[in-house]
């Protein structure tokens, strides 16, 4: 008999935290080890339209979906943010990103004790895990008299890169930059989170008034394209509005100098997204992130071998290597109070790039463009050979057997058939 399993996650929503939790059911699907059940969660305001029922995968995940739970399973994974883990099963397993910043808060220590392992996504995550630390001292006396910390094994268990939908260029229906009109373009993919200009965590405005900085000198005809496949928090009328608003706040009274910048705001599949990825009029990727748990549309990205343009700091790293990628330099900054909430807090740093550094290198890459894509070719090859999904699977299965013992089973034996003497 399998044992039992409980996975509960926001596996049916159009988010990061959903793109993973559906990797990781697939991979315990393939695994064939356990009988899986599943709680699927909200994730925010964004869209629950990922259980697809047309699809062998999207119906065995809405087969699987139970409301409540009659008797304790063998294992329990719950894919949250760190301070809603809850133990439910024999054997509990929290995954999360936590947060971009270097310190996380205490409420995460105390959830990620009530399990029995965390699994996070990049050695900077863990490392900002392991490392955080609150001192409780005597209101009289001021002695310390406990720490909190987390006391239980946290592993690396990134996020795999699907080679079958993301190594190769994806026929759609339509040209998805059909009305772009520049041959070369940086590509920026993400939210678009709250905070004033140079506030966001992925400093999306910044992004912006560099890049109009940088190229708004150059001739019309010369200049490159900026394509942002950006949102707030969902794909309404009233969020893209918002998002073209707060483009023309940046970009202000610069007019027809301005270099061209496209959005591309809309609920995009997984092909659309490898299409956009490998079209030929776009040429680097770039992020101003201030933070990343791992990086997902980065690592995605690199399977292209185009230039991969981004922060020197925080969960990507893992997988961009500064001999093959373009990384910016910057420093750690205090969280503005305009981005600052319970998870990312005022008392926390996190990176912020250093513009004119940033400047030199987008003109370089779009100036000196083959010497770069000769160097992130080697990017493809990192990330097919060390961060597919396939190679996610494996190293799931490798912590599974280290940390889960397998109940023993019974096995037939089959004795030799005695002869007469």
């Amino acid at each position: 008999m399998k044992e039992t399993l409980v996975f509960q996650g926001p596996c049916f929503t159009r988010s990061g935290y959903g793109d993973h939790s559906r990797d990781l059911l697939k991979s315990l699907r393939k695994m064939d080890r356990f009988d899986i059940k599943i709680i699927p969660m909200r994730w925010g305001n964004t869209p629950q339209n990922q259980a697809d029922s047309t699809t062998e995968f999207g119906r065995w995940m809405l087969e699987r979906v139970v409301t409540q739970l009659n008797v304790q399973p063998d294992i329990f994974i719950q894919v949250s943010v760190a301070n809603e883990f809850t133990p439910v099963g024999k054997f509990n397993i929290g995954i999360t990103a936590a947060v971009e910043t270097n310190i996380i808060p205490k409420d995460f220590i105390e959830g990620s004790n009530k399990m029995d392992l965390i699994l996070v996504p990049s050695e900077f995550t863990k490392g900002i895990m392991m490392n955080t630390m609150y001192q409780e001292q005597n209101s009289q006396t001021k002695q310390i008299i406990r720490e909190h910390k987390i006391t239980k094994p946290i592993e690396v268990l990134f996020e795999g890169v699907d080679l079958e939908v993301f190594l190769n260029n994806r026929s759609t229906k339509t040209d998805i930059l059909e009305s772009v009109e520049t041959d070369f373009n940086f590509l920026y993919v993400g939210h678009w989170l709250r905070g004033d200009l140079g506030q966001d965590r992925k400093d999306v405005g910044m992004l912006i008034k560099t890049f109009t900085a940088v190229f708004k000198s150059l001739p019309k005809k010369s200049q490159p394209g900026l394509i942002l496949k950006t949102s707030q928090s969902g794909f309404s009328i009233t969020d893209r509005e918002n998002i073209k608003n707060k483009i023309n706040e940046v970009i202000g009274q610069i007019g027809d100098e301005c270099p061209p910048i496209y959005l591309i705001h809309g609920d995009l599949s997984e092909e659309e997204m490898a299409s956009l990825y490998h079209h030929p009029k776009v040429k680097a990727m770039v992020s101003f992130t201030k933070g990343e748990g791992y990086g997902r549309p980065l690592a995605e990205f690199t399977v292209t071998g185009k230039p991969v343009i981004a922060s020197n700091w925080s969960g990507h790293l893992d997988f961009l290597p500064s001999e093959y990628s373009v990384l910016l330099n910057g420093s750690l900054t205090n969280v503005h109070p305009s981005a600052a909430d319970k998870f990312l807090l005022a008392e926390a740093k996190w990176f912020t790039v250093n513009y004119s550094d940033a400047a030199n290198k987008l003109y370089d890459v779009f100036n000196n463009y083959s010497k770069y894509l000769d160097k992130s070719k080697n990017l493809k090859e990192n990330t097919i050979n060390n961060f597919s999904l396939q190679s996610m699977h494996s190293k799931f299965v490798e912590l599974l057997d280290k940390y889960i013992k397998t109940k023993p089973k019974l096995v037939p034996i089959n004795l030799p058939k005695l002869q007469k003497i």
